[in-house]
């Protein structure tokens, strides 16, 4: 039981920082439009990205407690990878999809049957990737 409590940082501060990168969109939006969007406390693309910031906070805990020549180092880099490749590449990329259908079905022209619009904003541009990453960087470095 003791290890369990030694190791609550490898879930504790990912969740934090992904947390602290929600509430940031959430705060960014409503500076920006002047409106309380809720969805933004749980919902995925927009500055800064909070898988980002999830991801790479493990990576950095990871890093303090084993080392960067470590397995689990090695790994959580990788996954971290992924996940920041992702967010700008194939979600990016279907949220792009998302408003070019959505601009076709709900145009005037076309007559199509559709209960809701389509999510378009799922990906993220790489600059809200890289301040998700350093978010993380910095909360896994200072939590841990």
């Amino acid at each position: 039981m003791d290890s369990f409590f030694k190791q609550y940082v490898f879930i504790t501060v990912p969740v934090v920082s992904w947390f602290i990168a929600q509430f940031l969109k959430f705060v960014f939006v409503m500076l920006k439009y002047k409106k309380l969007d809720f969805r933004r406390l749980v919902g995925s693309g927009g500055m800064p990205s909070g898988h980002s910031a999830f991801m790479v906070s493990l990576a950095t805990v990871t890093t303090k407690h084993f080392g960067f020549a470590s397995f689990e180092f090695g790994l959580t880099a990788a996954v971290s990878i992924i996940v920041m490749y992702d967010a700008t590449g194939v979600r990016r990329a279907a949220g792009k999809q998302a408003q070019v259908l959505n601009k076709i079905i709900f145009s005037q022209e076309h007559n199509i049957n559709v209960e809701e619009k389509l999510k378009e904003l799922i990906g993220h541009t790489p600059v809200e990737v890289l301040v998700g990453a350093l978010l993380g960087v910095f909360l896994g470095y200072f939590l841990s």
